[in-house]
């Protein structure tokens, strides 16, 4: 059993959110935001920018850190430590992935999408101001619980 450093990017323009649509590995048919594994060294702000630009061709002009969520034996071999991320501004052209498909989606569509059961719980925490810790409990991919803790913004 590992540990595996993360981010997870949702790139928002206005009312709609890039969303990738997998095409290979363990998550493949799922829909997700953009991110992945932090390169050695790497901070998770310099990972979240890497990744975005990587997957998308986007460069992150401003992001906000929304939550941290542990994933225990997530992809069956390793625990998942990820930083969550929404990026409201942004320069460049999108280009097409390496990862899958990605796609502009209606905020209200997303969680329409074949996404993981916990993403739907999550994902309504990335509005307001609110940060967040949590589990999410997988076993072979089926969600089981989670546990989360809300902190508020600092206000001075």
């Amino acid at each position: 059993m590992g540990l595996k450093l993360a981010t997870l990017v949702y790139v928002r323009d206005g009312d709609k959110t890039l969303m990738l649509h997998k095409a290979k590995g363990y998550q493949k048919g799922k829909w997700n935001g953009l991110g992945g594994k932090f390169d050695a060294g790497e901070s998770p702000e310099a990972c979240m920018k890497r990744e975005v630009f990587e997957e998308s061709g986007l460069s992150v002009e401003t992001a906000q850190l929304k939550g941290f969520i542990t994933f225990p034996d997530f992809d069956g071999l390793d625990d998942w430590y990820t930083f969550v991320y929404v990026v409201t501004e942004f320069s460049g052209e999108l280009k097409a992935s390496d990862e899958g498909s990605l796609e502009w989606v209606p905020n209200e569509k997303i969680l329409d999408l074949n996404i993981y059961d916990g993403d739907r719980i999550f994902i309504p925490w990335l509005k307001g101001n609110r940060f967040f810790s949590a589990v999410f409990r997988y076993d072979a991919g089926a969600f089981e619980d989670y546990e989360v803790v809300f902190y508020n913004p600092q206000t001075s």
